[in-house]
């Protein structure tokens, strides 16, 4: 299977680009961290799920929940 073949399925079944899909996936996992485990802060959660740097996370978890990852563990 080629590249562009993997893309097109991916997108035609989720809508999203592999990136996005990947993405999603990574802050749907991440949510469910923060609501579960009151152990960890916001940046371990970010690194465990695969994001290199906390600022980035925050600003995706916003823009895909609309509310900061710290308010949504509130």
């Amino acid at each position: 299977m080629s590249r562009t073949l993997i893309f097109s399925k991916i997108k035609t079944i989720t809508g999203q680009t592999p990136n996005d899909f990947i993405k999603t996936l990574r802050l749907k996992k991440a949510a469910k961290m923060i609501a579960s485990e009151t152990t960890k802060n916001i940046s371990e959660i970010a690194y465990e799920v695969g994001f290199n740097s906390p600022n980035y996370f925050s600003k995706c978890f916003k823009t895909h929940f609309g509310i900061s990852p710290k308010d949504y563990g509130n």
